[in-house]
């Protein structure tokens, strides 16, 4: 941390762009932490902001309801055909915290008491919280916490992997190899509660994207081995990865989904976690049965927000944006070469609108660069200079675009991500 003696401060932000107090700007290569959506003072989302608060800034959900949280309840069911109920809450670590809680006590509810259990893939990323850190644990970030997180049965993730001298094992091979672990503990042990994973990729654990059917197998495991299957969606779903409810185009129905980040198209802090009927019904009784949910949150459907989030999917329709970014994403694909080529670049993974790209010693041993100073804090300043806002994981650069970047600004992105690169090669 004391590598960062100042920081550019951000005074406004307009469509792609950010502009300091100095009277600098910058391209939101990350989406402000992948959130953002329609690029910033989107003006429809900002009147929608203005408009509820004259109304109802904020009411609880305790023992009461209000018109934005009801509308958007239906809303989100509808996206989600399968799905019953809404659990509303205010970011994505709490919303697995809630999907973590929902699952354990829907044993307990239906009176299966060994049912303790929670099975994960390595590297998957979860959260920040301890419930969210122990089922996302990636080391990098949580080994300090280690002795207090509560354990977990965890699974490889497929990924090209190194099984000799100069032999490599597929995606698809060690995707099978994965699945068979993953199958042959969930046939043999009854005490698996629910197994959580990501929808579609690993964001954080460096865009690690699953093969063909990956998703879908382990949903099958799952729903045979009498297993909860629980999703994130809070970084992948709502187009970032090109399809409006991820988990649908993985052709894998949850028990249980979490979202976040673009529900408001990243104006303001939202989550949701959506239940199916069994789990919803398995609360259902009376007081002395005690089978509610005890999770208290404040701001639990907050007006503005689910107002918010209402008008965000209403724009999503409007713009036709996923066939939007259907097509805007084939910019990445048709400028990986260009990435490939230069010296430090190793492995790129690319789906949607997400690209990370592996910043390497040798092209040839794929050994991580390093530095003395942190990766995140070259990248970030070399960035600036091409006028791009950075923010790396490890030695990963990260280029997560608010959705509904044009053409040529993300041409501009990959540009400024090239030139970065050049210049970190000259200086290291």
């Amino acid at each position: 941390m004391s590598e960062w003696t100042s920081f550019p401060e951000i005074v406004s932000a307009k469509g792609m762009w950010l502009y300091d107090s100095k009277g600098g700007k910058m391209l939101d290569g990350v989406a402000s932490m992948w959130c953002n959506v329609w690029g910033h003072s989107k003006s429809e989302l900002v009147s929608e902001i203005i408009k509820q608060t004259k109304i109802l800034q904020h009411t609880p959900l305790f023992n009461l309801t209000h018109p934005s949280a009801e509308k958007l309840s239906k809303k989100l069911l509808q996206l989600n055909p399968k799905m019953k109920s809404v659990f509303f809450s205010d970011n994505g670590s709490t919303a697995m915290e809630i999907a973590i809680k929902i699952a354990l006590q829907y044993w307990r509810n239906v009176g299966e008491n060994k049912k303790t259990n929670v099975a994960t893939l390595e590297n998957g990323y979860h959260g920040d919280t301890f419930g969210a850190m122990s089922v996302g644990y990636v080391p990098e970030f949580f080994s300090k916490f280690r002795s207090k997180l509560f354990s977990t049965i965890q699974f490889p993730v497929p990924r090209t992997v190194i099984i000799g001298s100069n032999t490599k094992k597929s995606s698809k091979e060690y995707a099978e190899y994965c699945l068979s672990k993953i199958e042959d503990k969930l046939e043999k042990d009854n005490s698996i509660a629910a197994f959580v994973m990501e929808s579609g990729a690993q964001m954080a654990g460096g865009v690690i994207i699953y093969p063909k059917n990956f998703q879908k197998r382990i949903s099958q495991i799952c729903k045979k081995n009498d297993v909860l299957f629980v999703l994130d969606e809070i970084a992948t779903g709502f187009g970032r990865l090109g399809s409006m409810i991820e988990y649908q185009s993985q052709n894998s129905t949850p028990d249980i989904v979490s979202f976040g980040k673009m529900l408001t198209g990243g104006y303001q802090t939202f989550a949701a976690t959506l239940t199916t009927k069994k789990i919803n019904d398995s609360f259902l009784g009376e007081f002395s049965q005690f089978k509610h949910l005890f999770h208290g949150h404040t701001y639990t459907g907050n007006p503005t927000a689910a107002a918010l989030s209402l008008k965000n999917l209403e724009l999503y329709k409007k713009y036709h944006l996923i066939e939007k970014i259907q097509k805007t994403s084939k910019i990445f694909k048709d400028r990986l070469d260009d990435i490939s080529n230069l010296d430090l670049v190793g492995e790129i993974r690319h789906q949607g609108m997400v690209m990370g790209i592996e910043l390497v010693q040798n092209k040839n041993s794929n050994k991580p660069l390093s530095s003395n100073i942190s990766i995140n804090k070259l990248v970030f300043e070399e960035g600036r200079k091409h006028q791009i806002y950075f923010r790396t994981l490890g030695n990963i650069i990260m280029l997560v675009p608010p959705l509904d970047i044009s053409q040529k600004d993300l041409n501009f992105l990959i540009d400024g991500t090239i030139s970065t690169i050049k210049s970190l090669s000259r200086k290291l």
